[in-house]
Parts: C-alpha cells; structure tokens; sequence
C-alpha cells in the first residue's frame, strides 16, 4: 500500500533554527547575571543540560546535580520560574537581533510543502511564545499561520523522549502516522517520533552529531539548498542532493 505525504511534523530548537549556542544558552546566562547568581552554562556543559528536554526542567535539573549557590529565601520553583521569563525575555531580544537564522533549506521546505498542499505542524518542547517569536522574527509577522498545529511547551504532561506532543500533534492533524513525517535534531525527539510510529528525519547539529539515532529513516547534516547540497550521514538520499516532498514520499514508502 502507498501513502501519501500529508503534513511534516517539525521540531524548532536546533531544527528549524540553531537556536541553542547562542540562543537560548546565552539567554540563561544574562537571566543568572541579572539576578546576581555567579553560575554560567559553557558551552560544554550547556551540552550535556540538552540531555534534559525543557527549559524549567534544564534548571531544576542544574540545581538538583550541580548544586550551585543559591539565593536565600526563594523556593526552588519561584526561582526556575523567575529565571525562566527572564530568560526567554533576553532569547526574545536575540531573536529580534537578527542573530538566529533559519537552518539552510527550511524556507525552501515550508514554501514547497504550503504551494502543494502539504500541511505543516510543529512539535517542541519550547513555549508557544518562543515559537511565535522565533517565526516572526526569522519569517514574517504571521508566519505562525502557516502551521495547522503548533504543539508547543505544557500543552502535554510529559515532555520529549515520551511521544505524547507528537500524539497530541497527529490528533490535531486528524492524520495517521504514516502520513506524515517528523523533522527533528536530538536523540530525545527522535525516541518521541518513533514511539509514535513516525517516519523521522535527522538534521544533525554540533550539540547532538554523536549521538544514537538508530531507528531514523535517514540523517543528514542539513536539509541543504540545490546550490548547497546536503550530506546523509546515515540512509540513502535516493539520488537527491537536498532534502524535499519527494524524498518524503519515498521515505515513508520505504522505497
């Protein structure tokens, strides 16, 4: 039996843009310093933090296994909640810096899947405020339209790699998994998507190169450009040189 593509499924941080380096990381370490705490994510370590999935849950994670100083007179949850906004105030001025492009290929995707009828969802752990922000300031000012479903931060308990943002996001597509394919950059979105029986594609970035994406139909180090193309690291492009709806098509075919 063929299937049909019908909607791409894409995860944002590290995605559709490399938001995280100098994103988000620099982000969380203005909100530390704006509220006098002496800790500082490196690079390194802002690495191993991605392990964990969620910004509140990246802190907690911090607090609980790095034990940091801390300030006196706050509960735990004040604190990550407070650090939290304050982050995603100072990601929002990155954002509207023009510092965070899109990854190469991800407006030729978007454009090519709208003009032949291919739906487009977004399945992340990041707020709905960030995912707004991030299409504005990289799109335009409603480019947040151009997706049927945004299933973004809480709207589910359990966050990636359990596969509930991705049920949430089929269910709200009213399509079944093998019409549609996930994009996505980590280990954890990867064990998400496929829990949920979905075809998956890896774009790799710096932060995730080395780690197990066994189970993804194939793994690329971009979705690249005709004029730049991508290289698969892992399965076979099929004779493409970029990733595109026909590349799709086969892949959740098989062929």
């Amino acid at each position: 039996m063929t299937h049909r593509l019908s909607a791409l499924i894409f995860d944002v941080d590290g995605t559709l843009a490399e938001t995280e380096r100098d994103g988000h990381r620099v982000a969380f370490n203005e909100s530390f310093m704006a509220h006098s705490l002496n800790w500082f994510w490196s690079d390194g370590l802002y690495g191993e933090l991605l392990k964990i999935t969620g910004g509140k849950e990246r802190l907690a994670h911090f607090i609980e296994h790095y034990q940091p100083d801390m300030p006196n007179g706050m509960p735990i949850e004040t604190l990550i909640n407070t650090l939290h906004q304050e982050k995603n105030k100072r990601y929002l001025q990155i954002l509207q810096a023009g510092k965070i492009p899109l990854r190469p290929g991800v407006l030729r995707l978007l454009n090519a899947a709208r003009n032949s009828g291919v739906k487009l969802a977004i399945a992340t752990t990041t707020t709905l405020e960030n995912v707004h922000h991030l299409l504005s300031c990289t799109l335009s000012s409603d480019a947040i339209n151009w997706f049927d479903v945004i299933a973004a931060g809480d709207v589910v308990a359990a966050k990636k790699p359990a596969p509930d943002i991705y049920f949430y996001a089929l269910e709200k597509l009213q399509l079944p998994a093998n019409e549609c394919v996930a994009i996505e950059d980590s280990a954890n979105g990867l064990q998400a998507a496929l829990q949920a029986e979905l075809t998956t594609l890896i774009t790799l970035n710096d932060y995730t190169a080395n780690e197990n994406f066994t189970g993804a139909a194939l793994v690329v180090n971009q979705l690249g450009e005709p004029d730049a193309p991508c290289q698969a690291i892992a399965g076979s492009m099929g004779g493409s040189n970029c990733v595109d709806l026909a590349l799709f098509n086969r892949l959740i075919n098989r062929e």
